[in-house]
């Protein structure tokens, strides 16, 4: 009998370490990152309550972030934009070679790994030129977060090389959001226990403002307001005019009027409903009071006739300018819905309200979801209507606009922290909903 040779497919995956994958490994490993953890943030809260003494100057290394960018703005508008692109293409590059040759196995690609996680930190603090009397918090945060990067790399089950190709794929997007999202969050939140000039602590004070001063209570209520209605009106509009012209004779032109508003900004649907609303002696420049006053009637200041109706005069300006985004994604849903269902429903003796009712809405639930939260949210944190429509006059201000007023008009930065923690809150219920809508989304596909 002839033996036959069996060809096994040769195994090409990198060695993966096992230094690490043992329980007393891991227990090791998560120690020594946790320590480490609580040691940059020890010093990162010295550092930051190191008060700057008047003769320590900024360390320097030859070239900082503020430099470059006082530089940059000397330059010629046209020649601006290819710095910026080369500059760009030179981070890139450089992380993109790390990404690619770093990981390797090998001595020299280790050093290059070791390097990368203790100069890069550094360097990023240094930029910053910190104050003479912090550098040596600077130097020390930076050392710690490269040795406990490289530290977890090298310890990762996964092999050497894993943890560093992702933190390299996640820091950008991570530093982003750090300092856009993250920090002025947390810096908001501290500043709305001080007072307008952020010197003394009062505690809740500015909270208790908010909900007992006038113009606080004004902005929540009408917040309240907006938020209740512009969604819900939005959408049954929206809806209605999505079920009665679906697949009917011109269907795309009828939706094209419909979305236009959504195309144009909120400053400039403000200014054009301004006009639309203008009142003045002789002749009407506002169609409404131009209709008025042909019917015999007096002028009406419409956006001073408080509390409630130039409220909702403003409202009309947004649901005007979101009809069009609701009943294009609805629309949308609506077509999604199989003909199989409503065929079945309509055998089965069901009128049109029923068919709607039992069939269409389930089948366009989640589409509904997502465009009541979006326009709720837009409409917590509207700021452009009010402003150039009233101003804030007249009992019409809002969380989003009030917030940005107490800042830049009365100075009173701890008023518009707390305003802006509030208005946070607000909206958080309706982010952690999204989330878990999509979550459980996910899991049923």
């Amino acid at each position: 009998m002839s033996q036959t040779t069996v060809d096994r497919p040769v195994d090409t995956e990198p060695p993966v370490t096992t230094h690490a994958t043992d329980p007393k490994g891991r227990a090791v490993t998560r120690i020594v990152v946790a320590v480490g953890f609580v040691l940059i943030v020890a010093v990162a809260l010295l550092l930051a309550f190191t008060a700057s003494s008047e003769e320590s100057s900024r360390i320097t290394i030859g070239f900082s972030l503020n430099s470059f960018f006082l530089w940059l703005g000397g330059l010629n508008p046209l020649v601006q934009i290819p710095v910026i692109l080369v500059v760009f293409g030179i981070v890139v590059g450089i992380i993109l070679v790390l990404i690619e040759f770093a990981p390797r196995p090998g001595r020299g690609y280790f050093i290059m790994r070791l390097a990368a996680c203790l100069l890069i930190p550094l360097l990023a603090f240094l930029l910053l030129r910190p104050y003479a009397n912090a550098v040596v918090y600077v130097v020390a945060i930076a050392l710690l977060v490269g040795g406990l990067l490289f530290f977890a790399d090298f310890r990762s089950r996964q092999g050497a090389g894993y943890l560093f190709q992702l933190i390299l794929f996640m820091a950008p997007a991570s530093i982003m959001l750090i300092l856009g999202l993250i920090y002025p969050a947390i810096s908001t939140i501290f500043k709305s226990f001080f007072d307008k000039s952020g010197d003394q602590f009062v505690g809740l004070e500015n909270y208790i403002w908010v909900f007992t001063n006038p113009t606080g209570t004004a902005s929540v209520v009408n917040t309240l307001l907006w938020a209740l209605l512009a969604p819900t009106i939005s959408v049954v509009i929206g809806l209605a005019y999505a079920v009665f012209i679906d697949r009917a004779r011109g269907e795309k032109i009828l939706k094209v009027l419909v979305f236009m508003p959504v195309a144009i900004s909120f400053v400039g649907a403000g200014i054009i409903w301004k006009f639309m609303y203008d009142a003045r002696q002789g002749d009407q420049v506002g169609l409404l009071n131009a209709i008025v006053t042909a019917f015999g009637g007096d002028p009406v200041q419409w956006l001073a006739i408080k509390p409630v109706i130039n409220t909702l005069m403003l409202l009309v300006v947004f649901i005007w300018t979101q009809t069009g985004f609701a009943m294009v994604i609805l629309s949308a849903a609506i077509k999604a819905v199989p003909v199989e269902q409503m065929e079945a429903a309509q055998l089965d003796g069901t009128n049109a309200w029923q068919r709607f009712r039992n069939v269409t809405v389930p089948g366009i639930r989640s589409s509904l979801i997502v465009v009541l939260t979006t326009i709720t949210i837009a409409s917590l944190k509207v700021y452009d209507i009010v402003a150039v429509m009233t101003g804030g006059r007249d009992e019409t201000t809002v969380l989003g606009f009030e917030m940005v007023n107490q800042q830049q008009r009365f100075q009173s930065y701890g008023h518009s922290s707390a305003l802006a923690v509030v208005l946070f809150l607000f909206v958080l219920p309706l982010i952690i909903y999204n989330a878990r809508s999509m979550a459980k989304q996910r899991e049923i596909r």
